[in-house]
């Protein structure tokens, strides 16, 4: 049996050698455009700031490892140039001689990944012009930053943020340009704002709900509003586009976002043509929704499944739900399944909660807060998505999290979670039971709530913290009432409207709820208090 593997790095690596492991006498070949056949790609901005200070430790194998432990044929430096579905052939060019050669298969998998986006800017081809995509790009940036002071990033995702920082871990001045009106478009806006306050705090220069236009010689950049400054590198992080051409040219099914399409078993419309990475079209496991989502871990776990399918095992990929983290200095944001501008743009009915939470026991030294956002389904209380950002411990219950979605949980099992407990590590009742109280709550009818951005101006708003919280700030024109005094000043609230409460994190909100229901008000607590309501402001 002979398989050609087109690209390496995540998926097309993971599926070389799985498929030796299955097939010990088959014919494996692996070609890759670059001299170096599988990278860690997401280590790149940290080489850039020094944080991997050996460029060898971003190689994650070589092939001469690969031929030597798996027996593979490996030629690096070598594009495929076409596909020949019926007689099952590839055309390969060697980049070093220019040679083409018309390769067989029995099984052709492409991995050919994703190339960044480039934005219509006149300028793109200048000296000191960058995307990041591979080791080459990082070379030359990497050579390039050592005579710079200033760079602009233009694009302020996952990879824009970790170039920030790592530039600024250089000593770089840093400009940040980016099209959305907030920083790392994939979380909802709410949840970026300590993002958008720690790039500031570390002096980065953030145009948000701008666009580059012009890229002119000598590197002076303009932006659509008319903001201008010279800089000494511009880096582009925009997004990235799957590699489909050649998969196009072969009459493969392609997707409306140009991911080609594959079924359970990473199968393409042709039976002998898998695919995996990034130039595949997934389906979100929240909203059964086809999309595109870039992440090493599925690719990785889409080169084995097509490995197996290969060897004929009976595999189903379950969909990727987009589990993600970046750190922004000291700050950490993670993101697991829909967020809520995605349930909207989808129109799936949700509800959404927040908690404030410390990464573990407050009496205990180091205590770190974070936010943490979880998104219901309203009928059955089944997790949708959640997003954390803060310090220590994100990841932590986002990979919880992240789980719960995998097993279909609702609010009601993150009740019951048993979690590891110990005073430096989390508290009795984790983050994660929080959010699972706060929603389960809200789904019995034992705590009713509002978001901020539900608010309309017209509530009757009563703070029930102290009287020191009230004058540091306050939502306009709310009432004072601390909820140590609630019971004994209830005649000072309207039995005829609706109430809402607030705290500053929602806890003493809650309590207040279940006083004033108690009492016959129609009450409704302000998910998340105070601290909410201003990562709205």
């Amino acid at each position: 049996m002979k398989i050609v593997i087109i690209g390496g790095v995540a998926g097309g690596a993971s599926a070389a050698t799985r498929l030796r492991r299955n097939l010990e006498e088959a014919e494996i070949l692996l070609v890759e455009r670059g001299s170096e056949v599988s990278f860690a790609n997401c280590g790149l901005p940290y080489y850039l700031g020094g944080v991997i200070q050996e460029r060898s430790k971003l190689l994650v194998t070589s092939a001469d490892n690969l031929r030597r432990r798996f027996r593979l044929e490996v030629r690096t430096r070598t594009v495929a140039e076409s596909i020949d579905p019926e007689r099952r052939q590839v055309a390969l060019r060697d980049l070093n001689t220019d040679k083409v050669s018309l390769v067989d298969y029995d099984a052709l998998i492409l991995a050919t990944g994703a190339a960044p986006l480039r934005p219509p800017v006149e300028g793109l081809g200048l000296p000191g012009v960058f995307p990041l995509r591979n080791l080459e790009d990082t070379d030359r940036i990497h050579a390039f930053a050592a005579g710079a002071r200033h760079a602009t990033v233009v694009g302020a995702g996952f990879i824009g943020l970790e170039m920030v920082e790592n530039l600024r871990q250089r000593g770089l001045q840093v400009s940040l340009v980016e099209l959305s009106p907030q920083v790392l478009p994939p979380l909802d806006r709410e949840m970026t704002r300590p993002l958008s306050m720690a790039l500031r705090d570390r002096e980065v220069d953030l145009h948000l709900g701008d666009s580059l236009t012009t890229i002119e010689p000598g590197l002076k950049v303009r932006l659509q509003s008319g903001a201008e400054w010279p800089t000494d590198m511009v880096l582009l992080g925009v997004g990235v586009r799957p590699e489909s051409a050649l998969a196009a040219q072969a009459g493969l099914q392609i997707g409306p976002r140009g991911g080609v399409r594959v079924d359970g078993a990473m199968r393409t419309s042709d039976p002998h043509i898998y695919a995996v990475g990034d130039v595949i079209e997934v389906t979100d496991v929240v909203t059964g929704q086809p999309t595109q989502i870039p992440l090493a871990g599925p690719a990785n776990r889409q080169g084995r499944l097509a490995a197996d399918a290969i060897a004929g095992r009976q595999v189903a990929y379950r969909g990727t739900q987009g589990t993600s983290i970046v750190a922004v200095f000291d700050k950490t944001a993670a993101c697991t399944g829909a967020s809520e501008k995605w349930l909207r743009a989808g129109r799936v009915d949700y509800r959404k909660v927040y908690v404030h939470p410390n990464d573990h026991a407050g009496y205990y030294p180091g205590a770190q807060a974070m936010t943490l956002k979880l998104l219901y389904a309203p009928g059955s209380g089944k997790v949708l998505g959640a997003q954390a950002v803060g310090g220590k411990g994100v990841d932590k219950r986002i990979d919880v999290l992240a789980v719960a979605i995998q097993a279909g949980m609702t609010v009601f099992d993150l009740e019951q979670l048993e979690l590891c407990y110990a005073p430096p590590y989390g508290s009795a009742k984790d983050p994660v039971n929080m959010a699972g109280f706060v929603a389960a709550n809200e789904m019995r009818g034992e705590h009713p709530q509002i978001s901020p951005d539900q608010l309309s101006g017209e509530e009757i708003l009563v703070d029930v913290r102290s009287l020191e919280e009230h004058q540091r700030g306050h939502i306009p024109g709310s009432r004072h009432i601390p909820v140590d005094e609630l019971r004994s000043r209830l005649k000072e609230l309207p039995a005829d409207r609706p109430l809402t409460v607030y705290c500053q994190v929602g806890m003493r909100g809650y309590l207040a709820t279940r006083i004033l229901m108690h009492n016959g008000f129609e009450v409704r607590n302000l998910s998340g208090g105070y601290l909410s309501y201003q990562m709205f402001q």
